[in-house]
């Protein structure tokens, strides 16, 4: 039979459980973790072909560029480190994507001066397409901030040197529609239909091989979204 003292001793063991456990629940929800994603072993993306890419161009990396980031990219990236006096962490954090020149913006927040940059666009790039079209071509730019191929500001990316047809025509002066605003919100506050394409076009107006040959995500309206 347990004596009053060992029951004693063993409730008191297990409200001290139940706290400690309470504790780290709180703390976990008080103190998250950073949610900054760093290129390092086991990444995938556009960020890690960029890497790649830049150190195949300073003769450290000898393989093909994958966009996986394996042993082989580590080592090189560690060698790229060394030599800029950075800790060789094998990891691309911002330090060394800065010294590799690989810059990567943010998706700006949905303030009125963005909110109509972005439905300028939008209105003259995807006037008369579905709803759902408009937000896509809005999602499109957003994410091309924060590939590192393209400029990683909107201006930068709206404005890029031939990037856009309603750009180069002064299309992109035309009256804003009201459907524009509203797309441009949506874009801005996450929705993405096209889900994380960089790339779209009319296929009954373009003959641009390099976006034929792009792989298609979906299609909506009149524009195909590819990657």
């Amino acid at each position: 039979m347990f004596s009053i003292r060992s029951m004693i001793r063993d409730f008191s063991l297990l409200l001290l459980a139940i706290c400690l456990s309470a504790l780290l629940a709180f703390t976990s929800l008080a103190y998250p973790e950073s949610s900054e994603t760093l290129s390092s072993v086991g990444s995938r993306g556009a960020e890690v072909r960029a890497v790649q890419q830049k150190l195949k161009e300073r003769g450290l990396f000898h393989e093909d560029i994958t966009g996986y980031y394996g042993e082989k990219t580590r080592e090189a990236v560690i060698k790229f480190q060394k030599q800029r006096g950075i800790t060789p962490t094998g990891t691309a954090g911002p330090l060394t994507l800065k010294a590799l020149g690989i810059s990567v913006g943010s998706i700006p927040p949905a303030t009125e001066s963005n909110i109509y940059l972005l439905a300028k666009i939008i209105s003259a790039e995807a006037r008369g397409e579905p709803y759902t079209g408009q937000v896509a071509v809005g999602a499109v730019i957003l994410n091309r901030i924060e590939h590192p191929s393209f400029p990683d500001t909107l201006s930068g990316v709206i404005y890029q040197n031939g990037a856009f047809t309603a750009v180069v025509d002064g299309q992109i002066n035309q009256p804003i529609s009201d459907s524009a605003y509203s797309a441009a919100r949506d874009a801005l506050n996450g929705w993405d239909p096209t889900y994380g394409c960089i790339y779209y076009y009319n296929p009954a107006k373009t003959s641009n091989s390099f976006m034929w040959s792009r792989p298609v995500v979906i299609t909506i309206g009149d524009h195909r979204f590819c990657t």
